[in-house]
């Protein structure tokens, strides 16, 4: 880490260096356009012709020219100062732009070596853009130097500052659309400057490109007074930079000068702090960039104002294979930017265009920090021997699950601390979710004003906490994406809000699986607890466990959901998701006091199963087939059930019961369908061919059909699970409420074995009745019966 700041140029650039970044803009220009419009004659040898033209017109010409601006100029400063520099594209579909740079400064050639950095290779290059077999029309997994999915908007601001965490020597340029800045998590992602330390994390520098207009509308930034636009950014704690015009030759003199004293700001700033100086939150600088949507563009078409206005957001020449007039127009364009001048007779790109282009690393699409397995080290995860629970006799004694796992997360926090490769994030809940223990090894990140009577908050902090779960998740997604590791610890029901977010982070999983020069990343792993069935004092607003579902419905090879169903099993699970690579892992385990059924080696075993028998909780014999199959998945429904199998064991004994746990929610699946998935004789052997099966499940029971309808015992299997009955009650009257507690499942038992409903219909009505029971002493009583609160298991 340099206590200095970045070498500063002595004076701004001549009028040489001006002409040679004004070349790389226009080449970069003609490269957008030639991706949006041609198949063939790339170089324009010949005239243009309708054959010339893709069949399908695709792509975002509006926003292309500001990026390409932005593109250039960061890679004068970074070829005059050395600097290590990534930057996150927001502005959507800004594809085109993109892939002209790296193409331009070879970084995608290197790459993709079919695409050459020549006549030809320009010329797939076109053809491959929103082209069957090509890339997408925005900023992907595929393109070099990316970190960050163009497909939806509101996350680049967050995803920077998740890479410029812990990266002292990082400089994370983001360029904010102003349509996508109108979004609710890119307005909350302004206030993360306030958890920036400018000793040991990089810098963000917001370029804000206003271009007026979004797909069809004008952009409310955009036609803010200027007073009230600059007050708004002060407010939010930067200095402000403006750069704006539609000369090309004043803008890129405008531009050079705002970037040189942005970085030259940055670097007085970390000097300052690094140094000790100054102790107080930097207002860090931003860039704000006004130039006109589709600059450079067709002006009008057919008599209608194109350049400036919303037109020029996707093609601005539609019709151009059916319509001579566009055909000329659209040649006309292309020669605007006098091709001949960037590049040569083979279709290299001239001196003068590179003249401004970093070598090595130091070039945007080969930054080791966009491919963040480059710089990946394994995670210090101590042996769990010295952190799981004693378990003399299942389901005696009690731990809180996730306060043994904060002692686990503390251990990792403070053999990172050199390193400082290792976050926890999570919307203000890390101590009510049991995970304080973290406080002994790291602060709470906080670069903003204290009081005395704060608690754990530190600038050099790495566990992060701001009532935004969009910003806790990118963060994370940034931080994971540039080479780290880290948790994201969320209330179950609101782990909702991110559902898209983890929607593009899972599809850039996946993508960047199939291509073999993306390194692995460390997996997204979200802790939810306080979870629906220990949502009884909140109420039903904080009960949902439908986050599982939404995961399960995604890639399989990139999705795991678990759900262990004690501490020494938390454990073994969390061990092993904090080792893995390239998945999204989501655990589901409760904060509150729960029984603890496995040793720690018993649960290594069966976590490694996935699902298994409990032999020791069931009363078959082994010379026959269980009558039934009790099965489940989640703490409390493991709790449930094993009540159940106790009860049945003392009314009646001569049922053969088997007690089935479900860790691994994938091992449900066929094989065929997630590389998890148990094949057809396994599923089969555990939960029999044609016998009963009784589910016990934490979420919606009908996920458990979804991911069993292909088993042959499918028509045996009943599920109990949350239907949607919640309120603010006691916590055993939750699964009363949905049908999921202990004398409800063995009535399902009675109802369910064929010939034991005559036999045991006192059983049965006993059961009713203790459930009529129930109701009554609540609401006389407040609290759960005593011989439910008092169990414990006599097996």
């Amino acid at each position: 880490m340099s206590d200095a700041p970045p070498t500063m140029p002595t004076a701004g650039p001549s009028d040489e260096e001006i002409s040679a970044l004004d070349a790389h803009w226009r080449a970069a220009n003609y490269l957008a356009v030639g991706q949006i419009y041609l198949m063939a004659n790339p170089l324009l040898t010949q005239p243009l012709a309708p054959e010339h033209i893709k069949p399908r017109l695709l792509g975002h010409w509006g926003t292309s020219p500001g990026l390409n601006l932005v593109y250039t100029h960061l890679n004068r400063v970074i070829a005059a100062r050395g600097i290590s520099a990534l930057c996150v594209w927001g502005p959507g579909h800004g594809g085109p732009a993109v892939l002209a740079n790296s193409w331009l400064e070879g970084s995608y050639s290197e790459t993709y070596p079919d695409i050459s950095r020549d006549a030809a290779g320009m010329g797939a290059l076109f053809k491959q853009f929103s082209f069957p077999g090509g890339v997408p029309s925005h900023v992907a997994p595929e393109t070099p130097g990316s970190i960050h999915e163009g497909g939806e908007l509101g996350y680049s601001l967050a995803h920077a500052y998740g890479a410029a965490l812990d990266h002292p020597d990082l400089l994370v340029t983001c360029v904010i659309g102003d349509g996508e800045a109108e979004t609710g998590p890119l307005a909350g992602s302004w206030h993360a400057n306030k958890f920036l330390d400018p000793v040991h994390d990089g810098a963000v520098l917001p370029v804000l490109h206003l271009n007026g207009y979004k797909i069809a509308n004008p952009t409310v930034l955009a036609r803010l007074p200027e007073d009230e636009l600059d007050a708004l950014l002060r407010g939010y704690g930067h200095e402000p930079l403006y750069v704006e015009g539609d000369d090309p030759f004043t803008v890129h003199r405008a531009m050079a000068a705002a970037m040189d004293r942005a970085v030259d700001r940055i670097g007085e700033l970390q000097a300052a702090a690094r140094s000790g100086r100054d102790t107080a939150r930097p207002r860090w600088p931003m860039i704000v960039l006004r130039t006109p949507k589709g600059w450079t563009g067709p002006a009008e078409v057919d008599g209608v104002p194109v350049e400036g206005t919303w037109r020029a957001h996707q093609v601005p020449l539609p019709g151009v294979r059916d319509n001579p007039a566009h055909l000329r127009q659209l040649e006309e364009w292309l020669r605007s930017y006098r091709p001949e001048q960037l590049f040569d007779a083979q279709g290299r790109p001239s001196a003068q265009v590179l003249a401004c282009v970093p070598g090595g690393t130091d070039r945007l699409g080969s930054s080791p920090y966009a491919n963040g397995g480059l710089l990946l080290r394994d995670l210090p995860v101590p042996p769990l021997d010295g952190h799981g629970v004693r378990v003399d006799r299942p389901g005696t004694v009690q731990h809180e699950p996730t306060r043994v796992l904060g002692g686990l997360l503390e251990a990792v926090m403070a053999a990172t601390a050199d390193r400082r490769d290792f976050r926890v994030v999570g919307p203000d809940e890390t101590a009510s979710n049991r995970l304080d223990a973290l406080y002994g090894a790291t602060g709470k990140a906080w670069q903003a004003g204290t009081l005395p009577t704060d608690e754990h908050l530190a600038r050099d902090g790495r566990v992060m906490e701001i009532l935004s779960e969009h910003l806790c998740q990118g963060w994370l997604e940034g931080y994971l994406l540039t080479g780290r590791h880290g948790l994201f610890s969320c209330y179950e029901a609101f782990a909702h809000i991110v559902d898209s977010m983890v929607n593009q982070h899972i599809k850039w999983l996946r993508t960047s699986r199939r291509l073999p020069w993306r390194r692995p990343i460390a997996s997204l792993n979200y802790l939810l607890t306080s979870h629906v069935w220990r949502q009884d004092h909140n109420g039903f607003s904080h009960q949902d466990p439908g986050f599982v579902d939404h995961i399960l419905n995604k890639s399989p090879e990139v999705v795991r959901v678990y759900l262990p169903p004690d501490t020494n099993t938390l454990l073994s699970v969390a061990d092993h998701a904090l080792r893995s690579r390239d998945y999204v892992n989501v655990i589901v385990a409760g904060k509150q006091p729960s029984f603890d059924w496995l040793t720690l080696d018993q649960a290594r075993a069966h976590c490694a199963r996935g699902a298994g028998v409990w032999e020791w909780a069931g009363t078959e014999d082994g010379s026959r087939e269980p009558d039934v199959v009790l099965a489940c998945a989640g703490d409390v429904p493991t709790l449930e059930i094993l009540a159940a199998a106790g009860l049945l064991r003392r009314h009646l004994p001569e049922l053969a019961v088997r007690v089935v746990n479900v860790v691994d929610m994938a091992r449900l699946m066929p094989h065929g369908e997630h590389p998890h998935g148990m094949p057809d004789s396994e599923y089969d052997a555990l939960f029999t061919r044609d016998k009963p099966v009784i589910f016990a499940y934490h979420g919606y029971p009908w996920l458990i059909h979804r991911l069993a309808y292909r088993r042959t015992g499918h028509a045996q299997l009943h599920v109990r699970g949350y239907k949607e009955e919640g309120t603010t009650t006691t916590p055993f009257d939750m699964v009363v409420r949905n049908d999921l507690d202990r004398y409800r499942l063995v009535m399902d038992v009675i109802d369910r074995v064929p010939g034991l409903g005559v036999r045991a219909v006192a059983v049965r009505q006993a059961m009713s009745d203790t459930r009529t029971r129930h109701h009554a002493w609540i609401r006389e009583h407040g609290t759960d019966l005593p011989e439910v609160a008092d169990w414990t298991w006599e097996g």
